[in-house]
C-alpha cells in the first residue's frame, strides 16, 4: 500500500486505495473500489466548514470519504450544550454512513478540521450503482454493514464497561451512606 500515497497517483485511483483501508471499508476488494469511486462526486470543503450537524434531518442520504484533509466528529449531551470532539478521522475515513442506508437525522455534528478533498456517494448513485453493477453494489452493502456492525459492538462494548463503572460507583454510594447514616444516627436510638 506504499503507493496509496503516491502524490502522482490520480485522485480517483487514491480514492479507491483509501476505500479499501481498515478506516472505510477493508473488506472492499480494490477493483470493486475503483467501481464505486467512479460513483462518486468530488468535494472540495474549506476548513470550518460544518458538514452536517448531529439531528439534521435534510440532505442526509450521502456518505463521504475522506481523500485529503482532517475531519472532527462531535457528540453533543443537548441541543443546547456545546460538542464535544470524539475523534478525528483522516484520508481513508467514511462518515455519514448510516445516513447513506438509512436517511434518519445524523447522529453527530461533522466539521472540517482543515481543508478537505472527499468523495460523496449519494443514495441515488448508490441505486444507479446497484442496477447497473449489482455484484458490487452487493459487496458494498455488505462492507458497510459490516462497518455498522463493528461500531455497534464496540459501542456495546463501551456500554457494558460504563454500566460495570457505574455499578461500582453506586454501591461505592451506597456504602457511604449507610456510614453517613449510622455517624448520624442519634446515641439513644441505637440500642432499641
Amino acid at each position: 500500500m506504499s503507493d496509496t500515497f503516491d502524490p502522482q497517483m490520480p485522485v480517483q485511483e487514491r480514492a479507491a486505495h483509501l476505500l479499501v483501508t481498515p478506516g472505510a471499508l477493508v473488506q472492499l476488494s480494490l477493483p470493486d473500489a475503483r467501481e464505486v469511486v467512479r460513483y462518486m462526486q468530488p468535494r472540495r470543503i474549506d476548513a470550518d466548514t460544518t458538514i452536517f450537524r448531529a439531528g439534521d434531518a435534510t440532505d442526509v442520504d450521502y456518505m463521504m470519504l475522506v481523500i485529503d484533509g482532517d475531519v472532527t466528529v462531535e457528540s453533543q449531551a443537548s441541543p443546547t450544550s456545546e460538542g464535544l470532539v470524539v475523534t478525528v478521522l483522516g484520508p481513508g475515513s467514511l462518515i455519514g454512513e448510516m445516513g447513506l442506508i438509512d436517511g434518519s437525522p445524523r447522529s453527530a455534528t461533522c466539521v472540517a478540521a482543515t481543508d478537505l478533498s472527499a468523495g460523496r456517494l449519494s443514495r441515488e448513485a448508490l441505486a444507479r450503482l446497484m442496477q447497473e453493477q449489482p455484484g458490487v453494489a452487493a459487496r458494498l452493502l455488505l462492507a458497510i454493514s459490516k462497518r455498522l456492525s463493528d461500531h455497534l459492538r464496540e459501542a456495546n462494548r463501551k456500554l457494558m464497561t460504563f454500566t460495570q463503572v457505574s455499578r461500582a460507583l453506586q454501591q461505592e454510594l451506597d456504602a457511604a451512606h449507610a456510614i453517613n447514616r449510622r455517624l448520624l444516627e442519634p446515641k439513644g436510638r441505637s440500642g432499641h
